[in-house]
């Protein structure tokens, strides 16, 4: 936020307001066990999600709440044509968040609710869900693995945390072949990523024709990042974005929502952030 008040980007952009999600809109992707589980916990100053690697503190619950709820706000808005798209600088992030398991810094699957309330309140058929963090969203993909509405399009670096993601995982029943994995050894960057947007993802959503276009954008893919061995650049991330609004442009109307998810070298989180949303904005590198 420090940055892109710095670049004097804030004043050009709609600012929604955050609201808190609710039990009803969580378990559109979430076991209301699982839910009532962390509230209970953040409760009780556990420190540690019981289910994995996710320290909280004691007001876990309601930032998690307000991350999901925000994003909502951004698809409502979209939606109402208040704005053409969305960026949701909110944390904690999501994407490893399964239906009744937190882990890896996440405790609510902001994107996977947002599918799940664009496909309950606003009648929305088809939704591509594409994920360019270091790390791959399995709980984005366990949430959708059986459901053909989801495309879910991942590229990652492998093997890494969490394990997932091979190639060979490509959905089952219904999502057969609606989940699109893209590992690539550590030290990839815009020829391997950008690469498989271009010739796999494009291709993938022209077949699928989307009727709403949601990111995982995760910048710990950014070179330098102290928990990802990826080398995208600004540059890199920009060209994603275009590539994404573009594809809006064609099949959405517009419709794309992104939600940020890692990025864990402050200085390369705000740049990438800023780039993301200058291209969001139509703004040529």
């Amino acid at each position: 936020m420090d940055r892109l008040q710095a670049a004097e980007l804030l004043p050009r952009l709609h600012r929604i307001e955050s609201r808190s999600a609710t039990d009803d809109e969580l378990a559109l992707a979430h076991a209301p066990s699982y839910i009532e589980l962390v509230e209970r916990e953040v409760a009780q100053s556990c420190g540690q999600l019981s289910t994995g690697d996710t320290d909280i503190s004691s007001h876990s619950a309601k930032v998690a709440r307000l991350a999901a709820g925000s994003v909502l706000q951004a698809v409502d808005a979209v939606f109402a044509g208040e704005i053409a798209n969305a960026f949701c600088v909110v944390r904690p992030p999501g994407h490893h968040a399964s239906a009744a398991r937190g882990m890896g810094f996440c405790l609510f699957n902001n994107i996977a609710v947002a599918a799940r309330y664009a496909q309950k309140h606003y009648g929305v058929a088809r939704v591509l869900i594409a994920d360019w963090d270091v790390h791959h969203g399995n709980g984005t993909q366990d949430i959708f693995y059986r459901d053909g509405s989801v495309l879910f399009f991942s590229t990652h670096q492998s093997p890494w945390y969490p394990g997932t993601g091979a190639a060979s995982e490509r959905g089952e029943g219904p999502g057969a072949g609606k989940t699109i994995n893209c590992p690539f050894p550590a030290g990839s960057g815009r020829a391997e990523i950008v690469g498989a947007f271009e010739t796999i993802l494009l291709p993938a959503a022209e077949a699928f024709q989307p009727d709403l276009i949601l990111l995982s954008a995760g910048f710990d893919s950014r070179v330098g990042d102290p928990l990802g061995q990826f080398t995208l650049t600004d540059s890199d991330f920009a060209e994603l974005t275009r590539m994404m609004t573009d594809l809006a442009v064609k099949h959405c109307q517009n419709r794309l929502v992104s939600i940020l998810e890692g990025g864990y070298s402050l200085q390369g989180l705000a740049l990438g952030v800023e780039a993301h949303i200058r291209a969001l904005m139509g703004e040529q590198a």
